[in-house]
C-alpha cells in the first residue's frame, strides 16, 4: 500500500515537472513547416509570442523568426530592435499583415514617432531574406539582420494591433494592456531575455495619479471648505488654513508636478497629440497660478475694487473646478483606465456634491429659521419679565 502511494505521488510530481518545463519552453519543441531550424528561442512574456534565432558572432548576423499564435482576426504584427534606447522611438521594426485581397505584406519600418502608421522604409542596418507566413492561426516573420558593431545584446520590442483596410492602426496603450509590456533586452549569445517596463508608461501613471489627487480631489475639497466659510460666515482660522492648504497642495502637485510631467510626456511623444487634454491642462495651470498669486494682491475689504476681485476669484475657481473634473475623466479615457477607477473617482465627486448640497440646505433654510426663532424667544422672555415686574409693582 505504501509503495503504491509513493508510486502515485512520484508520477504526479513528474507530471507537474514536465508541465512546468513545457510551459516554460514550448518554443523549444516547435517544428517549423518549412524545415527551418533555430538553435535558440525564447517565449516572450506577453502577446502570445516567441522569438527564435541563430546567432553568427563572426559576422554579427542574426537569423530570426518572430512567431505569434492565436491570430483569429486580421491584424498586424511587428518585431523590432532599438539600437539607441529601450523605448519605441528609434526602433527598427519588421512588420507583417494580411492585405484585404488575401496576400501577405512583410516589410521594414523605422519608428520615428508615436503617431506612426508603420510606413515602409529602410532600417539603420541591412536586412535580408525577409518573408512571412500566416496559417493555422499563427503568423511568423523571418529575417536576417546584420547588426552594426560587435554587440550581442539588444533592446527589442514586439507588438500587434488592428487594421483599417491596408493601414496598421494604433495598438492598445492602457496601463494594464499587454502592449505596454512588450519590451525588453535580449542577448543573442547567451539567450538571456529580460523584460523591462517602458519609462513612458510609468510616467503616464505618475502623471495621472498626481493630477487626479490634486485637480480632481484636493481642489474640490478646497472648494467645499470655501463654501462652508462663505455660508456660515466662519471666522475659525482652522478652516481658513485648511482651505488654503488644500489649494496650495493641489497647485504644487497638479500645477507644478503634474504639469511638468505632462510637458515631459509631450516631448517624449512627438507624434502623439491629445490636443483637448493638453489645452485644458494649460488653461488649468494658468487659472490656478492666477488664483494662487492673486491672493497676494487682494484688495482690502473697504476697497472699491474688492467686489470685482471677489467675482473674478469666484468665476476662476468655478472654471478651474469644472475643467479639472472634466480633464480627469478625459485622462481616464486616454489611459484606458479600468472602470473601478472611474467609479471610485465618481463616488468621491458625488460625496463632495452631497456635502455641498447639505451645506446649502442648512444655510438657506435651517439657519434662517434658527436665527428667526432666537429673537422671537428673546422677545417673548423679555415681555414675560416686564409683565412680572409690572405685577410686582
Amino acid at each position: 500500500m505504501a509503495r503504491s502511494v509513493i508510486f502515485i505521488i512520484a508520477i504526479f510530481l513528474a507530471f507537474c515537472a514536465l508541465s512546468c518545463i513545457a510551459q516554460q519552453q514550448p518554443c523549444a519543441t516547435y517544428k517549423f513547416l518549412n524545415n527551418k531550424h533555430f538553435s535558440s528561442c525564447s517565449d516572450l512574456p506577453v502577446l502570445s509570442s516567441s522569438l527564435h534565432w541563430n546567432y553568427h558572432p563572426l559576422s554579427n548576423r542574426v537569423d530570426v523568426a518572430f512567431r505569434q499564435t492565436g491570430v483569429t482576426d486580421r491584424r498586424w504584427i511587428a518585431w523590432a530592435v532599438n539600437p539607441t534606447s529601450g523605448g519605441m522611438i528609434g526602433s527598427q521594426a519588421i512588420v507583417s499583415f494580411q492585405r484585404t485581397d488575401g496576400s501577405l505584406a512583410v516589410y521594414t519600418s523605422p519608428i520615428t514617432s508615436y503617431g506612426t502608421r508603420l510606413e515602409q522604409g529602410n532600417l539603420s542596418f541591412p536586412v535580408s531574406d525577409l518573408s512571412a507566413t500566416n496559417q493555422n492561426n499563427e503568423m511568423i516573420i523571418y529575417a536576417s539582420l546584420e547588426l552594426h558593431g560587435n554587440i550581442s545584446t539588444v533592446n527589442h520590442l514586439w507588438q500587434a494591433g488592428p487594421m483599417s483596410e491596408n493601414t496598421p492602426m494604433m495598438h492598445s496603450v492602457g496601463p494594464s494592456s499587454p502592449n505596454v509590456k512588450s519590451i525588453g533586452s535580449l542577448d543573442f549569445l547567451s539567450g538571456r531575455v529580460k523584460a523591462t517596463r517602458s519609462s513612458s508608461a510609468t510616467l503616464k501613471n505618475v502623471h495621472g495619479i498626481l493630477n487626479t489627487v490634486s485637480w480632481g480631489i484636493l481642489m474640490p475639497i478646497g472648494a467645499v471648505i470655501a463654501r462652508y466659510l462663505k455660508r456660515f460666515e466662519s471666522a475659525d482660522p482652522l478652516w481658513f488654513y485648511l482651505h488654503v492648504s488644500c489649494q496650495l497642495l493641489a497647485y504644487i502637485l497638479g500645477g507644478l508636478s503634474g504639469f511638468g510631467t505632462g510637458i515631459v510626456l509631450s516631448r517624449r511623444s512627438p507624434g502623439m497629440e491629445h490636443s483637448c487634454h493638453k489645452i485644458i491642462g494649460i488653461v488649468l495651470f494658468c487659472l490656478a497660478t492666477t488664483q494662487v498669486f492673486g491672493g497676494l494682491v487682494r484688495p482690502d475689504k473697504d476697497s472699491k475694487y474688492r467686489p470685482f476681485f471677489n467675482w473674478f476669484h469666484f468665476l476662476a475657481g468655478c472654471s478651474t473646478l469644472i475643467l479639472s473634473i472634466f480633464n480627469i475623466y478625459k485622462g481616464f479615457d486616454l489611459l484606458h483606465a479600468a472602470n473601478f477607477w472611474r467609479l471610485a473617482y465618481s463616488g468621491i465627486i458625488l460625496t463632495l456634491l452631497l456635502v455641498t448640497l447639505l451645506l446649502e440646505i442648512c444655510t438657506r433654510w435651517c439657519l434662517p429659521i434658527t436665527k428667526r426663532s432666537i429673537p422671537n424667544a428673546m422677545e417673548k422672555n423679555t415681555s414675560t419679565v416686564i409683565a412680572v415686574a409690572t405685577m410686582e409693582v
